[in-house]
């Protein structure tokens, strides 16, 4: 059964996540900073797809209900562009103990 779990794919894995969504974003991005950022290391780093480019805005949309609250955006962000902090009580993403 464990071989079966290491096969499933990133996405397959983050399906079966449970979230609690807060009714507002925990996780704030300085849009004049992240215009200047070539690289949009957001959109590449976090593992849940929380940040994408609206080309068309040429500004960086958050999904912050997918958040896994793994903190790898704030980290990896050259601009320090990312504002992050811990959903509000009781919600953001359910950990289960296994």
């Amino acid at each position: 059964m464990e071989n079966q779990e290491n096969k499933k794919s990133i996405q397959d894995k983050l399906a079966t996540i449970k979230y609690n969504c807060d009714s507002k974003s925990h996780l704030v991005v300085d849009q004049k900073k992240c215009a200047k950022c070539k690289e949009k290391t957001c959109t590449q780093i976090c593992p849940a797809k929380v940040y994408e480019l609206d080309e068309n805005l040429n500004e960086i949309v958050v999904q912050y209900e997918n958040c896994l609250e793994c903190g790898a955006c704030r980290i990896a962000c050259p601009k320090n562009a990312i504002s992050w902090e811990y959903p509000s009580s009781g919600c953001g993403v359910v950990f289960k103990n296994n």
